[in-house]
């Protein structure tokens, strides 16, 4: 079993370990990857998935398997993800319904701030017409 995230694609890395003395010994740095259970709405199961910490974080902030499987591309997915993704295409076909998108928050709107040359321009016009 490999110690890799499905989601970021985080894996071991290796480095050194150094001492006080500046002494250096080769170490691997292991990934925290676990095996999770996560819901699919679409297909109405959980999914096994080896993921890490910011994995579940980037599935949540996408709003849910479902929408961080179908708005990912199929080469960038492990085999197993492809697999479940096909799924998840097939029975929203099969439904009718397009792929589940994230739900937006309202944007504020933003003001621009006039150009910089604009507001100078201002200034002076201000301080002839007060002379």
């Amino acid at each position: 079993m490999s110690r890799r995230c499905m989601v970021t694609g985080k894996m071991q890395m290796s480095g050194n370990n150094v001492s006080h003395a500046q002494n250096k010994t080769r170490r691997k740095f292991n990934p925290s990857v676990n095996d999770q259970g996560i819901y699919s709405e679409v297909l109405g199961k959980t999914v096994r998935l080896r993921v890490g910490p910011n994995g579940l974080r980037t599935i949540e902030h996408k709003g849910g398997l479902d929408v961080w499987l179908t708005s990912t591309a199929k080469t960038k997915l492990p085999v197993e993800l492809q697999k479940v993704k096909a799924q998840i295409e097939k029975k929203l076909e099969s439904q009718g319904k397009a792929a589940p998108k994230k739900p937006m928050a309202a944007k504020k709107p933003t003001q621009k701030k006039p150009n910089v040359s604009a507001r100078l321009a201002k200034k002076k016009a201000a301080k002839t017409a007060a002379k």
